[in-house]
């Protein structure tokens, strides 16, 4: 008697053309795929870690919200009301989402010539393509919003001088009574790539786990902060900043027919069917990234790197 298995094992090795076609029109394969070959994701998301929807192509924020509230607590005996405070509002500011895509070909020659192999690569550049765009332009309205600066005590040539900066800024806003919590620096590859080998000179690394120099993930944790570093970041000071109060990014779900994303990867991709003997293949993500307190962020001058 036969033995069958549930689920089907997913068909590993080279997949034939017919597969490919059959791949190519499954909206959710294709999503997946994308989440399985590309690792590269959105630093805007990382470094703007709110949430929000965009309903109707746009999104309403509070910007400069306290974070405290303006009444201390009061002693309360039992069983008595507990008081009541009135919670201060920011100033309003609104967003716009922006469809931000792009797309290319498949032909059906490509595919019995090249295989699953013109797929990937179609899939990751268009993928990639969306990512860099999209994190460029929240780089760009991060570095546009955080006006304060800081200046260094001294050039950042070795790991004590470079906590004593960063814990003298976050110091002065915490004591600042702003609730803000200065964790995350963010650093051009350049000055990231000085930084770490100055910390692996001055022995400032775990030796083991941890230790970006052996394992090369990233964001990596040193010093009691966490480092990130982007390409899409243009400005010449490093930023330090608070994840958990610039700001967030607000996406816009249209709800079109055939569009799939898979993984939290943020790109919807699709894959249509052309009478000329092709796929249209695209990769989209419609999305507004926005700075709701501009406090969150200083730019630390005077750091030689």
């Amino acid at each position: 008697m036969a033995s069958y298995t549930y689920p089907v094992a997913v068909p590993t090795g080279a997949l034939t053309t017919s597969q490919i076609h059959l791949l190519l029109q499954s909206p959710q394969l294709i999503a997946r795929r994308v989440a399985d070959l590309t690792k590269m994701r959105f630093v805007a998301d990382y470094l703007l870690s709110g949430r929000y929807s965009a309903l109707g192509g746009g999104l309403f924020y509070d910007t400069g919200e306290q974070i405290f509230a303006a009444d201390s607590p009061e002693a309360v005996s039992p069983g008595a009301e507990y008081p009541k405070t009135v919670l201060t509002q920011g100033e309003i500011a609104a967003a716009k989402t922006v469809k931000w895509g792009i797309e290319t070909d498949i032909t059906d020659e490509k595919i019995s010539q090249q295989g699953i192999t013109i797929v990937n690569k179609a899939l990751v550049r268009l993928s990639n393509t969306v990512v860099r765009h999209v994190d460029s332009v929240a780089m760009a309205v991060i570095a546009s919003k955080v006006a304060s600066t800081f200046a260094s005590p001294a050039p950042w040539t070795t790991a004590g001088k470079v906590i004593e900066a960063l814990t003298s800024i976050s110091g002065q806003r915490a004591d600042a009574g702003t609730g803000l919590d200065l964790q995350t620096v963010v650093l051009k590859p350049a000055q990231y790539a000085k930084l770490i080998g100055m910390l692996v000179d001055d022995k400032a690394l775990p030796r083991e786990q941890g230790n970006i120099a052996i394992t090369g993930s990233l964001p990596v944790d040193a010093l009691g902060f966490t480092w990130v570093t982007t390409p899409f970041y243009t400005g010449t000071d490093p930023l330090l900043i608070d994840r958990d109060q610039l700001g967030g990014v607000a996406d816009e779900k249209l709800g079109s027919p055939g569009y799939a994303t898979f993984g939290g990867s943020g790109v919807e991709t699709k894959a249509d069917r052309h009478r000329d003997d092709k796929y249209e293949l695209r990769a989209r993500r419609v999305v507004v990234p926005v700075v709701t307190e501009p406090l969150a962020g200083v730019r630390i001058t005077n750091t030689g790197l």
